[in-house]
Parts: C-alpha cells; structure tokens; sequence
C-alpha cells in the first residue's frame, strides 16, 4: 500500500482500528486452519499486519512472525505484542525469496490498485518456501476507489480472485466466506482463499 491518504487515516485511526478488530482472530476458523498448515515453529509473515491482532495470535502458537505494515502507528500497536516483530513497509517492499512457511493477508491486499495486484501476488510466491501456505482476505464487489474515510480499496469477485492467484502459481484449496462491519461503519461481503505455492 502507498496511497498516503489510505496511510494517513490508519495512522490517525489505529487505536479505533485496534478496538473494531480486537476479538476478531481470537476464535477465528482460518486462523486455525492457517496455523495449522504451517510447519510447528515455522516462520510467517503478516503482511498488511494492522495493530498486530493476528500476528500476536500466530507467535502465541509458537510461530515465528515477522509484521508489516505502512502505517507507522499500526508498527507501533503491532510491535506492543510480546512474540511479534514488526516494521513499517509498503507491498512493494517484499522481496524475499522462500523465506516463509506461510503469508497472511488478512485485508490487506484489497488497499492494493487493481494493476499492481498481479505483482505482488507474485511477490509473495516468490518469498514462500515451496508449497508454503498464504492466506488471503479481500472484499467482495467490483471496481476501485476511496471508501467513506478516503482508503483507497480494490474489490474482486471470487473468479477473478482466483484466477489472479492461478496465474501467479498458487493453488487455492479453501475458501470461506462471510461479512462484516467496517472502520467506516459499512458492512461488506468478504472471501477468505487459503492457497499453496
């Protein structure tokens, strides 16, 4: 993400974003199955990590994690959490080479522009380790734009998600879908694809 305006107001509204996503990994299915998939002890990387919600969880396992966000404010909430190490960075920033066990990207990329998508899908291939895991959440819809607050967001249907995650050499082997309420109060239909390079 290198929007300033998206970066701007999560670094304006962290501690909202915190207490809005709190409870949200505690109990979470994929969060499960995505520690699950991951070697005992492996290391993963929570890409777009927010104030660290998942990533605490993820060290609490006994995984070693390693955050990253573009808002300054979120690296600070995320590097609070005893396990977690995080630093500030953008998507395109990520370029290690089958370094990670497993990649969250817990809605994340949707703040990705449609056109740099495919890149950095490829990019987080490219940093697993072969047949490491990734973990994606992106909002349901169509077309590109600010929401309420100004956050820059592309929205995908599921086949095109998928196909995107085709052609940048994942195989998708799960899938889960739900909704939820927003930071700007507006309720959103979501997919969670777990895929395997």
């Amino acid at each position: 993400m290198s929007d300033p305006d998206t970066i701007s107001v999560y670094d304006e509204q962290a501690q909202q974003y915190a207490e809005l996503t709190d409870d949200s990994n505690k109990a979470d299915r994929g969060m499960t199955d995505f520690i699950a998939a991951v070697p005992e002890g492996g290391m993963v990387l929570d890409l777009g990590c927010g104030p660290g919600a998942s990533a605490l969880v993820m060290a609490q396992a006994g995984l070693k994690v390693e955050a990253t966000d573009a808002s300054a404010e979120m690296v600070k909430l995320a590097s609070a959490n005893h396990g977690v190490t995080a630093r500030k960075a953008e998507f395109t920033d990520l370029n290690e080479v089958e370094a990670y066990d497993g990649v969250w990207a817990n809605f994340s990329l949707l703040h990705a522009t449609r056109a740099a998508f495919p890149n950095h899908l490829a990019a987080v291939h490219k940093a697993l380790k072969p047949r490491g895991v990734l973990f994606i959440a992106m909002k349901l819809g169509k077309g590109e734009g600010p929401d309420r607050l100004g956050r820059y967001y592309s929205y995908y249907s599921e086949d095109e998600l998928k196909t995107y995650l085709q052609e940048a050499g994942f195989t998708v082997t799960g899938q889960w879908h739900g909704s939820g309420t927003g930071l700007d109060g507006s309720v959103s239909d979501w997919i969670r694809l777990a895929a395997h390079a």
